[in-house]
């Protein structure tokens, strides 16, 4: 979320989508990183939740289909935003990778073994054609 606020706070980005899993009652990604961004000074204004962001594939194609984004600065840790700007960019985004602060050892191992699947998953999505899920909005 830092590394959010900062590029919000040096006037490189104008607008946020902060997009995540919401598929539990007790657990709400989007709102709890448009809590925490708000926190930090950002109006709620510039800030726009995708609650349907299962998966990075997802993610990515609803920026450009829904929120009508044809360009991205995508945030995260170098390891997720390689594969987000390879399929940003596989789908006609004009896309960036901004790169946080790492994760600590401990949970950047287990980060790094799910991130070695979720690679190998981009590739079989391609290859098979996998449908992209653009249910599931709420605005």
């Amino acid at each position: 979320m830092k590394a959010t606020v900062d590029l919000y706070k040096s006037g490189r980005i104008e607008y946020i989508i902060v997009s995540g899993d919401n598929s539990r009652k007790d657990y709400n990604e989007p709102e709890d990183m448009q809590l925490t961004l708000m926190q930090y000074g950002i109006p709620e204004d510039k800030i726009f939740l995708d609650f349907a962001g299962f998966r990075t594939l997802d993610s990515v194609v609803r920026a450009k289909e829904i929120f009508g984004q044809k360009k991205l600065i995508i945030i995260s840790q170098k390891f997720h935003n390689e594969r987000a700007v390879f399929l940003a960019r596989k789908n006609g985004i004009e896309a960036y990778g901004y790169n946080a602060k790492d994760v600590n050892k401990y949970a950047g191992l287990k980060t790094n073994s799910r991130e070695y699947l979720a690679k190998a998953k981009v590739y079989w999505d391609l290859i098979f054609g996998v449908e992209r899920n653009m249910e599931g909005i709420r605005f």
